[in-house]
């Protein structure tokens, strides 16, 4: 753990959270809410980072690290999460606005959290956030399902050999879906890996991700329509399924805080060409039986984040995208100087 970094719990009114703390109390807080399958240690470089200048709190989602296990009710999207937030806002006695940062799952959170509280929300960093229309299944900017049924979507969508190594506490580097190959070739752009000590820590704290129906990757149901799943009612990738989740309300909430969107221009998570997106996966013949482009196209998820931040723009809000080069799906990790730079100039520029 980073020097001058605390690790607390807090009993809120709706779960026991687990949150690592750093700074003044006395300064501005800023929420750093992390993505999914990891936890709040892939902050630690960030909280050491903003810390003299603000007060910086990130907890651990609920059924991801330290926080309580309690199911996820994906019908709601990730309202669940969302509200989680809000009680550690209030448990603690957080009056002021608060600078929300929120990478990749937790860009959806901290979106979330802005539609439903806008007034006490100073502004939003995202870091590769989930596309504001969810993780698969649809197929234009304005994210059009490519089913009614959201088919291709949800917790039917994980590799079930991760999904089995996640599990059973997998370390290893021997199969290509152990959630250590998963990091390292996924969450960064190889070759780009972390010390040894720090990989150790960043691997157990993915493997501190609640795994089953009502958590990681949550329920499924089969169907007839191309790849063979639909979204179920439980659980974390449900939560993001586009059946449930949709963002694009965000356009017109007032007051509209300043957005910076800053992604790592070699993302294969979130992207336009997703390696986790089953339109891209089936164009790619990785999956068979793909109904072709204009059935499933990959899903545009950058496409998706610009078009509704357009939308935010033209109501009146304002947002600046900034893409750091030669980084992945963690660019806070993978380039902190570059990152934490922007993102405190990008603060410190706020009333």
């Amino acid at each position: 753990m980073v020097h001058g970094t605390v690790k607390k719990r807090v009993e809120t009114s709706r779960l026991l959270t687990s949150y690592l703390e750093a700074g003044d109390s006395a300064q501005q807080p800023v929420l750093l809410i992390h993505g999914n399958v990891s936890s709040n240690l892939f902050w630690e470089e960030t909280l050491e980072a903003l810390s003299p200048s603000y007060w910086v709190l990130a907890p651990d989602l609920r059924g991801y690290g330290e926080s309580e296990e309690k199911e996820v009710d994906a019908t709601r999207g990730v309202s669940d999460w969302a509200d989680d937030l809000r009680a550690l806002v209030t448990a603690l006695r957080i009056e002021a606005p608060i600078h929300l940062v929120g990478w990749s799952l937790g860009g959806g959170v901290v979106m979330q959290y802005a539609i439903d509280y806008p007034e006490s929300v100073a502004s939003l960093t995202l870091i590769n956030p989930v596309s504001p229309f969810g993780f698969g299944g649809t197929k234009d900017e304005k994210g059009t399902p490519c089913y009614s049924n959201f088919a291709g979507s949800g917790g039917g969508t994980a590799n079930p050999e991760f999904v089995d190594l996640l599990k059973s506490g997998d370390r290893s580097a021997e199969k290509p879906n152990s959630p250590l190959n998963v990091m390292n070739h996924y969450y960064f752009k190889a070759p780009f890996t972390v010390a040894a000590e720090r990989e150790e820590k960043l691997v157990t704290s993915m493997l501190l991700t609640k795994v089953g129906e009502a958590h990681y990757p949550g329920t499924f149901q089969p169907c007839e329509e191309w790849p063979g799943v639909v979204p179920g009612a439980k659980g974390f990738n449900n939560a993001i399924a586009p059946k449930y989740f949709n963002l694009s309300s965000i356009a017109e909430i007032e007051p509209k805080p300043p957005i910076l969107w800053l992604r790592g221009a070699e993302d294969s998570i979130v992207s336009d060409r997703s390696f986790f997106d089953f339109g891209f996966l089936g164009q790619q013949g990785y999956v068979p039986g793909w109904p072709g482009e204009d059935i499933y196209p990959p899903q545009p998820m950058v496409k998706q984040t610009r078009y509704v931040l357009e939308n935010y723009k033209r109501n009146g809000g304002s947002y600046e995208e900034y893409v750091v080069e030669q980084a992945g799906h963690s660019p806070h990790i993978e380039k902190p100087l570059e990152v934490h730079g922007k993102i405190l100039q990008f603060l410190q520029s706020r009333p």
